[in-house]
């Protein structure tokens, strides 16, 4: 477990230089919910002047937020791209979605848009690396618990994964946050709030095979779920970085903590880029 780590100079010059990334909106068409929604491109500024395949992070914001948070709230999320040649994307996750197919409401099917509609349009429409070990994805609160969840279920897109603040065990805020209206109330459907928590799904990691990275502030209403995750991964032999620092739940936390998940991603890619 790790405790104030330390700063790392070279990140906060290339931070308080001119940034040359570029930051897009686009709009992808779903089929999974009948509409295009948007979604913000951030490509670094080597990505014209090098013509090689990027590494991709996605970005998912939290409840309440849209696709436009991160770039809005912590915009020097675009001298990160710069920094450490990644694309990022952030996605819209609606406001209140948790990231699943909703059971319930027939219109909300992020992971479905996620998984199937913004990674394809992504890989098909910029110079990616087009395989797992050129992608991951991470977030915060609700997008902390949605990056987790996509990543866990479906390690064969994802090499590596961070949760930001995550709600990633949601069984102890059953009336909180419109999780109820998506999959049910917890009475009603204890066997669905079952499967959608991050904290029931350690079984599906094999050992090594997906690097995840957590971290939570001290004063955070989520840090003793993600104390508990952090205890059940080691209980499971399940390798990650866990991170706690000062902090509450918001942007003055995310916009410290965004960049070391930022590092820990770009030397997972360093590691595999050439394998």
């Amino acid at each position: 477990m790790k405790k104030f780590p330390s700063v790392i100079l070279f990140l906060f010059v290339v931070i308080g230089s001119v940034c040359a990334a570029r930051v897009d909106t686009v709009s992808i068409q779903s089929q999974s919910m009948t509409g295009a929604i948007k979604c913000v491109v951030i490509t670094p500024g080597s990505y014209n002047k090098e013509k090689t395949e990027f590494p991709v992070v996605y970005l998912l914001h939290g409840y309440g937020g849209n696709y436009s948070s991160w770039i809005k709230k912590a915009p020097h999320v675009a001298a990160l791209s710069d920094l450490y040649r990644v694309i990022i994307i952030c996605p819209d996750g609606g406001f209140d979605s948790w990231y699943w197919d909703s059971p319930i409401e027939k219109n909300s099917r992020y992971e479905t848009h996620i998984i199937r509609e913004v990674i394809p349009f992504v890989d098909k429409n910029y110079r990616t690396v087009k395989n797992r070990r050129g992608r991951a994805i991470s977030g915060l609160s609700m997008g902390g618990q949605g990056a987790l969840y996509l990543a866990f279920k479906h390690q064969d897109l994802f090499g590596a994964c961070g949760s930001q603040s995550g709600g990633v065990d949601i069984s102890p805020f059953p009336n909180r946050w419109g999780m109820a209206a998506k999959i049910g109330k917890l009475a009603d459907q204890p066997e669905v709030w079952e499967k959608q928590t991050v904290f029931n799904m350690v079984h599906l990691l094999i050992p090594g095979s997906l690097k995840i990275a957590i971290d939570c502030g001290l004063d955070d209403f989520f840090y003793s779920v993600n104390q508990s995750l952090h205890k059940k991964l080691d209980y499971y032999n399940i390798p990650h970085d866990y991170t706690i620092r000062p902090g509450k739940h918001n942007w003055e936390y995310w916009r410290n903590s965004v960049k070391y998940q930022l590092l820990f991603f770009y030397e997972y890619f360093q590691e595999n880029k050439t394998k």
